[in-house]
């Protein structure tokens, strides 16, 4: 006979949406075959039923015969042949009647006692287990949905040790329930041919018997057809017993080597997790917005084809596609006081997604896989090896340093080595990657805090540190340093790095920057990035804490000497500070830093761009208004000496007029009085040439 499909009982502790899937066409055909049998045991029962009313009809007849002789008929009674005859009838009715009820017994025994055991014992175990399954299943999603709300910030060691049990017992249950469950569904698949075979092989015999009772003429085709469908039945059943056995085997076998597994959170030197992998699926927690504030969190199965996310809840047939990871990003997440989140952000941005891992080996190979599988190594004909050898080869290459503090005591640490150069992103300069950035330059992944640390071109001013800034220019109380600028704009960033370069000339510094720290980044599996609000001001570019509004770091706009976008990916973008101190020469020190954004790269950059064209004209504006003042100023104290001549001029006038009414008044005075008269108007006249030529050398 053909194989028989089964389900795979090695798979009941994964708990895959494909088994569910399997599982379902099981139960389908579970009622199917419940639906058909019952069908078939009406059929059969009335078959019996008929056969049990043949006999009883039978043996009634031949009764009513034997009785013909005792009835006393008006007309035509003490009939003797009639007697004779209907007594025959009713010797070979009555031997027909006594093959009958053994007809009858042998359908019992051969035909229904079958059909009705199948019936009565193996579908309803089949239906028994379903509801034990379903109870377990919904146990066991109750206790992971506790566990998963456990907070990672108030940790309490007996509720998580109670929720751990829980856990345990109910992922157990449901496990051993979905084993038997899965063994049981498999038995049906033999059993149903059993039950349909067995009953009319024993309807078969039961009606040769009856009919070898009469006559021993039976065909001998029909002997070998019934004698065959006699050892198929049997050769079934051996199988099933076999198989039985088998899968009780498997069962012991599986809930010895699973019950490591049944912890949510198992112990990471026995199960480290695997970095290579570019193939996952499993179980995952998703975050849905469902208000401004509020969320909610669904468990569904996630898996990767190729350079896809696939989300399938259970009973779907098939997946659906989440987003296309292929060059996008992955990072580790703190959300709603939940352990092992992080966030996978589309290649464009505009697209991302909260996930929660059960347990930290799977939220650890989760970002492998997803970062491995932006890099496309999938589409390589060994992917796994090739992410082995990467990743081996770039811890070889680059350890990327805490703290530029490293780089403050010593420029050249002895455990930093260079990433491996593969050329500018996107450039065809003809300058090297060694005139761009210094070899032997450690990495900055983390914001140094001006509390704790003291940045090149940082330098705290008094009542500066640690001061809580609004984002949007407003204070209370003291006035902002940039309370003035007529420039305020603010974009969410997440500062992926920066490293100390030598040349400030051309953007080539910024893309071969970008190139080394994205390497970096992914080589050592660095996930975690620092968000935080850029304000873009007239007077400078400020870092500020976006949960308490503290700034982190300031760097003054005239020392931003270049900014530039990524020429293919815009949310990535970089600005080189340049600073006069940081080393003990005092030259100057060129820093690169690099951000991401939600795909605001280029705005940022023109926003820079505009904040150093007003703070320009507001420097010429300046100038010009100090000159405008200066020629005020002259033009004040000319005003002013003219004034002073004026009054002078009128002041002479004045006096003249007064000597010539006098001249009237005293016409009769002698001539000596008019010579001194005269005398005194030619030393007014001559105080009045002197008075012209002061003026005009004045002018």
């Amino acid at each position: 006979m053909p194989g028989i499909d089964k389900l795979p009982i090695e798979e009941t502790l994964e708990d895959s949406p494909q088994t569910r899937s399997l599982l379902g066409v099981f139960e389908e055909d579970a009622v199917a075959i419940s639906r058909y049998i019952s069908q078939l045991y009406q059929a059969i029962h009335r078959i019996y039923d008929a056969q049990n009313e043949l006999s009883a009809a039978t043996h009634l007849t031949s009764k009513l015969l034997k009785e013909y002789e005792k009835q006393r008929f008006p007309l035509g009674g003490d009939d003797e042949v009639m007697n004779s005859t209907l007594q025959q009838f009713a010797k070979v009715i009555d031997e027909l009647s006594s093959c009958h009820a053994v007809l009858s017994t042998q359908l019992a025994d051969a035909m229904m006692f079958p059909i009705t055991q199948f019936k009565e014992r193996a579908l309803k175990e089949i239906l028994t287990l379903k509801e034990v399954f379903q109870i377990s299943s919904n146990d066991h999603d109750t206790a992971i949905a506790r566990y998963s709300r456990l907070s990672k910030k108030r940790e309490n060691e007996k509720v998580k040790y109670e929720v751990t049990e829980d856990v345990y017992t109910s992922r157990k249950k449901q496990h051993q329930t979905m084993m038997h469950y899965f063994c049981a569904l498999n038995t049906l698949q033999y059993k149903k041919k059993i039950a349909v075979l067995e009953p009319l092989l024993g309807y078969m015999q039961a009606q040769i018997s009856f009919f070898k009772m009469g006559s021993e003429n039976i065909s001998e085709q029909l002997e070998e057809f019934l004698t065959n469908i006699g050892t198929s039945v049997q050769d079934v059943r051996r199988e099933m017993d076999h198989e039985v056995e088998t899968m009780q085997q498997t069962i012991e076998d599986l809930e010895v080597a699973s019950d490591p597994l049944y912890l949510p959170d198992s112990d990471p030197a026995k199960f480290p997790a695997q970095r290579n992998l570019t193939r996952k699926a499993g179980y995952l927690n998703a975050r849905n917005k469902t208000g401004l504030v509020s969320s909610s969190w669904d468990r569904q199965f996630y898996f990767t084809q190729g350079g896809n996310l696939m989300s399938q809840a259970r009973g779907d047939v098939a997946g659906g596609l989440v987003m296309d990871i292929d060059n996008c990003s992955v990072m580790a997440v703190d959300c709603e006081d939940r352990r092992y989140c992080f966030q996978i952000t589309s290649f464009d941005g505009k697209k991302s997604s909260i996930l929660q891992a059960e347990s930290r080996k799977d939220y650890e190979e989760w970002i492998c896989t997803i970062n491995n599988i932006s890099k496309q190594i999938y589409l390589s004909e060994n992917p796994e090896e090739i992410a082995a050898r990467v990743n081996q080869s770039a811890i070889e290459a680059v350890t990327p340093s805490p703290s530029f503090q490293q780089r403050h005591e010593s420029m050249r640490p002895t455990v930093q080595t260079r990433p491996p150069s593969t050329g500018s992103l996107g450039s065809d300069s003809a300058l090297s990657l060694d005139s761009l950035v210094a070899p032997d330059t450690p990495i900055q992944f983390d914001i140094i805090s001006p509390v704790s640390e003291d940045h090149p071109g940082q330098a705290k001013t008094s009542g500066q540190s640690g001061r809580r800034t609004n984002p949007f220019g407003e204070s209370g109380g003291t006035k902002s340093e940039t309370e003035d600028s007529i420039l305020h704009q603010l974009f969410i960033v997440r500062f992926l790095g920066s490293m100390e370069v030598k040349s400030d000339e051309s953007p080539d510094v910024v893309y071969e920057t970008m190139r080394q720290i994205l390497a970096a980044r992914a080589i050592h599996n660095i996930f975690r990035m620092t968000e935080s609000h850029l304000l873009v001001t007239c007077d400078c570019l400020k870092l500020i804490d976006p949960q308490t509004q503290v700034t982190r770091l300031r760097f003054p706009l005239p020392n931003v000497v270049l900014y530039a976008t990524h020429q293919e990916n815009k949310r990535l973008f970089g600005f080189v500070l340049q600073t006069s101190t940081g080393r003990t020469d005092s030259r100057p020190t060129s820093v690169c830093y690099i951000f991401e954004s939600n795909n605001e790269g280029e705005k940022i950059c023109d926003s820079v761009g505009l904040a150093k064209q007003i703070a320009f004209h507001a420097e010429l504006d300046r100038r010009t208004s100090e000159k405008q003042k200066e020629i005020d100023r002259v033009k004040e104290k000319q005003q002013k000496e003219l004034s002073k001549q004026k009054q002078i001029e009128k002041d002479l006038e004045e006096q003249s007029r007064l000597i010539a009414a006098s001249s009237r008044s005293n016409q009769s005075v002698g001539e000596g009085q008019f010579v001194v008269l005269s005398s005194s108007q030619s030393e007014d006249s001559d105080l009045g040439e002197d008075g012209k030529k002061k003026r005009e050398s004045e002018a």
